[in-house]
């Protein structure tokens, strides 16, 4: 079945939200499991590029290449973060490392609404992301 009209273009649509997930790689299967939500909840969804471990991506590279790597990685999920109308982080368990930290604190400097998988008060201190 052809979704496009009789001469190729897309039916009309209003413009989908879009969001950007924030959280650490290793918890791979939040990532799944919420672009998968918020794809079927009409959402276009922006993420990091791979969800593999640092260490599994970067163990070939010298140490200067890797953090060359991750800084670009950064910045281009910044310009995600510019994108989006929001941003979603993935506080699995609580859990907001340095990066992610980073990430919020360009949200919230972008003004971009944030959103969290779990409630940030109800997680221990330590684990506590920023608020």
């Amino acid at each position: 079945m052809n979704t496009l009209g009789a001469r190729g273009k897309l039916p009309p649509m209003d413009r989908p939200r879009v969001v950007c997930l924030c959280g650490s790689t290793r918890f791979s299967d939040a990532f799944k499991a919420a672009s998968m939500d918020r794809t079927l909840n009409g959402e276009i969804v922006l993420a990091p590029g791979c969800s593999i471990p640092d260490d599994d991506i970067f163990e070939t590279f010298i140490p200067e290449a890797k953090r060359l790597a991750k800084a670009k990685l950064d910045v281009l999920h910044f310009r995600k973060i510019d994108l989006a109308d929001y941003i979603l982080v993935l506080n699995v368990e609580g859990y907001v490392g340095e990066s992610t930290e980073r990430e919020i604190e360009y949200a919230r400097s972008h003004n971009k609404p944030i959103c969290w998988l779990e409630d940030p008060h109800e997680t221990p201190e330590l684990l506590r992301p920023v608020s």
